[in-house]
């Protein structure tokens, strides 16, 4: 998965993609600032190492793209008057990187060392020299610089308009090595030796200015990229999840902390989180990788999932057959024959809605969900209009616990009770059967709940699929639940395909 003993320098713009940090100096966030929290990203220092060694490819493309412009300079010489020199056509070639190194510091900066990067220069090297009593003719020869240089970086993150801004511009070079060669000629003579002389200097300057200049476009180019991919994860169709800055980052030795608003909008309708219980101290530092997710973005998510029509569930066909026959039984059967009346699966069909907003409570056991749910079956005859068998309408509490695990989330309920509030039978008009009641009470519990929860949890995995999640290698996720929030803890492999993704985004 990884690419071992390949070095980022883009290292800042990956964290990026799972924090989206950012410090307040452009951002007011007011006293409390912790009240509007409803979601939390925890990078770890695992994380960013592991992140670290991922590719060489951003600081290739820094150098590749860099766009280095001709220098040119000119020095008075005793006895050959003035010697005037131009290089241009510069061009990168045969990059290499010894190592990365990345540091989280308390200053709100990732400092990042990148040892020994080679590389050799090509271009085309004019001169001449130009006397006071005479005037020689300018010559051009190509030429090859050979360069080890150790660059430093310090990655301030800003804030601006509520989303992150990396400034690089933090950013210093040493050469430990500048050596020019013309014409492939590597033997020492004093025509190079005249001219390192002259340009070593001015081509050091250069250099450092130009790799840093895209250094910093590359990181907010790759970091725009990555807020939107962000934003685009959270938001489907008319349901967005506000993911703007709720608080400014924490950052420490051991990890990275970003805070968010994370509430939902959806048409008009909003709710914003004024009361959040997160604190730092909510979150360890073992895993490489948390997120902290409050009840309230939660219950807002769910809401804004029923006003938008999708919490509905149709059944028929084999799956009617097994919703209907999960038990062998002469009371199963005959509360079939009645409901049903004796037409086929196929041609009958269940309907399953939400008639109101379901409530979501976290608790250590799991989520409580609790709904008003309506439950219609259909029979549809032959060249005849529908007709209604049953219908009816009953509130459900059922605690879920959820689990990711190859690439799929997994909703397994683990405590429901079923309360019938409105009963309508065509085979039970008094609705005074106690086999249809009963059956119905226990096929609810036993199959209709697990059915809903399963069809729930394959909806959002396609959901997350879709938006490029199983992409990713996660590792030993788990989905803790505690009274108010939810904690999501994992380790991570990050697919290197991604990347060259991200790279000609910004190319």
């Amino acid at each position: 998965m990884c690419w071992a003993g390949r070095m980022v320098l883009g290292t800042f713009s990956i964290l990026l993609v799972l924090v989206h940090a950012a410090a307040a100096a452009a951002c007011e966030f007011g006293p409390f600032p912790y009240r509007a929290t409803g979601i939390v990203c925890r990078l770890t220092k695992p994380a960013a190492l592991l992140l670290n060694q991922e590719t060489a490819q951003v600081i290739q493309a820094a150098f590749r793209n860099a766009k280095f412009p001709n220098i040119t300079g000119e020095r008075s010489m005793r006895l050959l008057g003035r010697v005037a020199y131009g290089l241009s056509n510069i061009q990168v070639n045969d990059l290499s990187i010894e190592r990365s190194e990345v540091e989280l510091k308390e200053d709100n900066a990732i400092h990042i060392s990148i040892k020994n990067v080679t590389a050799l220069f090509k271009g085309t090297l004019t001169y001449g020299y130009a006397g006071a009593w005479f005037l020689q003719l300018f010559h051009s020869v190509d030429f090859e610089i050979e360069s080890s240089i150790d660059l430093q970086l310090s990655i301030n993150l800003m804030c601006q308009k509520d989303r992150v801004a990396p400034d690089a511009s933090d950013c210093y070079s040493t050469f430990h090595k500048l050596t020019l060669h013309l014409q492939g000629d590597k033997q020492p003579g004093w025509l190079k030796q005249l001219f390192t002389d002259f340009i070593s200097f001015t081509l050091k300057l250069v250099l450092r200015r130009e790799v840093c200049k895209e250094i910093n476009a590359v990181a907010q180019t790759l970091t725009n990229f990555i807020l939107d991919l962000a934003a685009n994860f959270v938001r489907e169709n008319d349901i967005i999840v506000d993911i703007s800055l709720a608080s400014d980052p924490v950052i420490k030795a051991s990890y990275i902390e970003s805070h968010h608003k994370g509430f939902v909008l959806y048409q008009n309708h909003s709710s914003r989180l004024s009361d959040s219980v997160f604190s730092p101290s909510l979150l360890p530092e073992s895993r490489m990788l948390y997120f902290w997710l409050s009840e309230h973005s939660l219950g807002s998510l769910a809401a804004a999932a029923f006003l938008d029509g999708r919490l509905l569930l149709n059944l028929s066909g084999e799956k009617l057959q097994e919703l209907f026959e999960m038990e062998d039984t002469e009371v199963q059967r005959k509360a079939v024959q009645m409901i049903f009346q004796g037409t086929s699966y196929n041609d009958s069909v269940a309907k399953v809605w939400g008639l109101t907003p379901p409530q979501i409570s976290l608790q250590p056991e799991g989520t409580v969900v609790r709904s008003l749910v309506a439950v219609e079956i259909s029979i549809l005859p032959t060249g005849e209009d529908p007709l209604v068998a049953l219908y009816m309408e009953k509130e459900i509490v059922v605690t879920v616990q959820a689990s990711y695990a190859e690439k799929k989330l997994t909703l397994q309920p683990v405590d429901s009770s079923v309360e019938i509030k409105v009963f309508k039978c065509t085979a039970d008009p008094s609705g005074e059967d106690p086999s249809i009641q009963s059956f119905l009470q226990n096929m609810i519990l036993v199959a209709g709940i697990p059915e809903v929860t399963s069809s729930i949890g394959s909806a959002l995995t396609s959901l997350m699929n879709s938006k490029r999640l199983d992409l990713f290698d996660i590792i030993n996720p788990e989905i803790i639940t505690r009274k108010g929030y939810v904690i999501v803890q994992l380790d991570f492999g990050f697919p290197s395909h991604l990347l060259l993704t991200f790279f000609e985004k910004s190319l």
